[in-house]
């Protein structure tokens, strides 16, 4: 019979179109259960000069001067080393700044007897080497050109309150390399392990064997 036939035909092609439905509907909830959201990026915090400085100093603290680099500084600070060429280009120029941040810790003299305030820079440099043993290395060459150094300079000249800026820029630098020749000296008997007197009785042999030649009368 057609017509039964034609009823047939669409009964199983309503039930198919239904299954379809139930199938994609299925589908869809699968992958949408197992779809896990993306991570969020993590932020990156912000950098500054200050900031990479003070990592600089610490490390240089920890581990020395020869651990400080770009790299280091920038895994210290957990950052990519890129991210610091914005703000020190070079390890130079960053080892320069270490020595400015130094510099903004010492006390400076005050006016009044230039003796004292001489011994007040002696004392101020013996200090930052103390807490700092790499600083006093980093200052054999050039003059620091950093706000702080500059700072200190200045309380130190007109401290001396000399007539001729000539002899106080003279007398400053004459302590100043007393006392950083006075420091390393002191710095090379801490890392020798020995003292200066065990130093002396330990040298005390030789010294006689050379003076027993009569080639050394004075």
């Amino acid at each position: 019979d057609p017509l039964k036939y034609s009823l047939v035909f669409l009964r199983r092609y309503s039930v198919s179109i239904q299954c379809d439905r139930v199938r994609k509907s299925a589908r869809a909830g699968s992958k949408k259960g197992t779809t896990s959201a993306a991570p969020a990026r993590a932020k990156v915090s912000p950098l500054s000069r200050d900031a990479i400085v003070k990592a600089a100093v610490a490390l240089a603290d920890r581990e020395g001067l020869e651990a400080v680099s770009l790299r280091n500084v920038a895994s210290a600070l957990d950052a990519g080393p890129m991210r610091l060429y914005g703000h020190v280009e070079r390890k130079d120029a960053l080892l320069q700044l270490m020595v400015d941040a130094v510099y903004g810790e010492l006390v400076p003299p005050v006016r009044g007897d230039w003796r004292e305030a001489l011994r007040v820079v002696a004392r101020s440099l013996h200090t930052a080497s103390v807490r700092h043993a790499w600083f006093i290395g980093l200052l054999g060459g050039r003059p620091t050109l950093g706000e702080n150094a500059f700072a200190f300079m200045e309380a130190c000249l007109a401290s001396l309150e000399f007539s001729d800026i000539d002899y106080a820029l003279e007398a400053l630098r004459l302590v100043k390399a007393y006392a950083i020749g006075a420091i390393q000296s002191e710095a090379s008997d801490v890392a020798s392990g020995q003292s200066r007197e065990q130093w002396q009785q330990a040298s005390w042999t030789q010294v006689q064997k050379l003076l027993a030649t009569g080639r050394y009368p004075m």
